[in-house]
């Protein structure tokens, strides 16, 4: 399963159910991670820090890329790979 670390405030609003897409850049680092899923859904673990012990949500999310949205912190006219939240795990 693929962890990545998130910001308290995304992290929050992810948890509760208000925000339903996460984002990441169209970068090689990224590419060479979820480049082979898209089109697919994947098991994800958001973690709150990078330490073992931060707080974490597993999600079922569709990996998708394209526009995000600004209220969700993506860039006005730029692309990303979208990880559309179907369902929070844990």
């Amino acid at each position: 399963m693929l962890t990545f670390p998130i910001k308290k405030k995304w992290f929050d609003l992810i948890k509760s159910g208000e925000k339903k897409e996460e984002y990441r850049a169209l970068s090689p680092y990224y590419f060479s991670r979820l480049g082979i899923f898209q089109g697919q859904k994947i098991e994800v673990c958001l973690r709150n820090g990078y330490s073992s012990e931060s707080p974490k949500i597993n999600i079922l999310c569709d990996v998708t890329t394209g526009p995000g949205k600004m209220e969700w912190g993506a860039i006005e006219n730029e692309n990303y790979f979208v990880l559309k939240i179907l369902k929070i795990l844990q």
